[in-house]
């Protein structure tokens, strides 16, 4: 895939196991657990209180309002964790779906909420964050403070005999025979210990804030069924969207072609059939040249049922399709099929119009001089590889919004892949070579 290098990367002097504690992810880390601890207290005991409040008040009406409302609560708070996660753990998390309801009112919310999986979701992170917040807050904080403490006790050690009365900090003592660590020695053995504590707080911090990420994308997220209907929403509109472009073309050709030419030759075979009784040499050259024009217009009505759904394609599958499509490139293309068995009719259209396409490119923008066409099966994938020596400097679409500058309609085809789980991805430096390869599933 075509990539943009950004500035050379700075190269750091120390090793990034001694450079941790000092980075901001550290500090942002650290953070969020402390704050995690305050926050998780409010949450729970909002979960905690609006739960057992409406549960009680079951037996009457009002419990069921007071429930719907504890669970929109957490829901509010789950908004403030995910900016939180966002803010501090560079976690991007999506918003989950919203509160769906047939009709306006607050019986139809109220029954939304509840009926709502990610209300009780959120309900069950209220309750498992806070004592996992209870305890991360108490390990990270006492590897931090240690840590710190320890590795600059040299810094402040004069404090003790200054404003103590003791020699350094007492390691142990019964009154009579008490351990300070006061010596150089132990001064210094004080400070390494501190720095392996220091040293090894930010991969604490790390594993710590990696439960809490995994419970805010589990909890707090889209579940993957609403992902996924998402998904398949987005695909529909774009294969409703296709379908309808692919039939304004054709209305169009039709339109344009074929019908243009044959009320032509009807106008033609009516002039013919006047002056045939009048002029028939004339009315003889006239029925010749509607011949013609009826060969030209078969072969375009032939051109565009290929361009529909080409009966060889049927007939004799990828191997032969792709064959036909590569005799009629501008220039010479190899072709090589090598699939055990057929994939889904389905599958094998969109795979033949996506080598079609991509050689039309060739022969358009690529100025090359030779391509190739490989077709494999991997497992239950379909690739595609179509590659030229041409120019390059053909660029990817983006995957998500299709963004970017693309030569010949290759987000348009991006975009027909990704309806049915397919990728493509173009690797195109200036200059060339050019090589496009497209992933598509082998079954419908």
């Amino acid at each position: 895939m075509a990539t943009d290098y950004g500035p050379e990367t700075r190269r750091h002097i120390l090793p990034p196991a001694l450079r941790a504690p000092l980075e901001a992810r550290t500090w942002r880390e650290f953070g969020y657990l402390m704050l995690s601890l305050p926050i998780s207290i409010m949450l729970f005991t909002l979960a905690v209180t609006m739960t057992s409040l409406g549960a009680g008040l079951c037996v009457t009406f009002l419990g069921v309002p007071v429930l719907a409302a504890g669970l929109a609560a957490c829901r509010g708070f789950g908004s403030l964790e995910r900016i939180r996660a966002r803010t501090l753990l560079d976690l991007d998390v999506a918003d989950p779906e919203p509160v769906r309801t047939k009709k306006s009112g607050l019986m139809a919310w109220t029954g939304g909420i509840l009926k709502s999986g990610v209300s009780w979701r959120h309900l069950l992170y209220a309750l498992l964050h806070f004592p996992w917040a209870v305890f991360a807050f108490c390990v990270a904080l006492t590897f931090w403070l240690y840590g710190w403490t320890m590795l600059l006790y040299p810094l402040w050690q004069w404090i003790f005999p200054v404003y103590a009365g003791v020699d350094g900090i007492q390691l142990y003592g019964d009154g009579t025979h008490n351990f300070y660590l006061d010596s150089p020695f132990e001064i210094a053995m004080t400070s390494v210990i501190g720095l392996l504590l220091t040293l090894a707080t930010p991969w604490i911090l790390r594993a710590l804030t990696t439960v809490d990420r995994l419970m805010v994308l589990g909890l707090l997220g889209p579940s993957r069924l609403a992902t996924r209907v998402t998904e398949l929403e987005s695909d529909r509109g774009v294969v409703v969207d296709t379908a309808a472009a692919d039939l304004r073309r054709i209305e169009r050709d039709l339109h344009d072609g074929a019908q243009a030419r044959l009320v032509a030759l009807a106008m033609d075979l009516g002039l013919a059939k006047e002056k045939l009784t009048e002029d028939p040499q004339a009315a003889a050259r006239m029925v010749d040249e509607a011949h013609g024009e009826v060969k030209i217009a078969l072969q375009e009505l032939r051109d565009l049922a290929r361009g529909i759904h080409p009966a060889v394609l049927t007939d004799r599958g990828l191997d032969a399709a792709l064959s036909a499509v590569a005799s009629r490139c501008t220039v010479p293309v190899r072709v090589d099929v090598d699939l055990p068995a057929r994939p889904a009719a389905a599958i094998e259209g969109i795979a033949y119009f996506t080598v079609s396409e991509l050689l039309q490119n060739v022969s358009k923008h690529a100025r090359a001089r030779s391509a190739s066409v490989d077709v494999w099966r991997t497992q239950d994938r379909l690739l595609l590889q179509v590659t030229d020596d041409g120019q390059g400097g053909a660029t990817a679409p983006d995957s998500v919004s299709g963004a970017g500058t693309t030569v010949g309609g290759l987000a348009g085809l991006a975009e027909r892949l990704d309806a049915v789980d397919g990728i493509l991805v173009v690797d195109s430096p200036p200059g060339g070579p050019t090589t496009v390869t497209a992933e598509l599933p082998w079954r419908a």
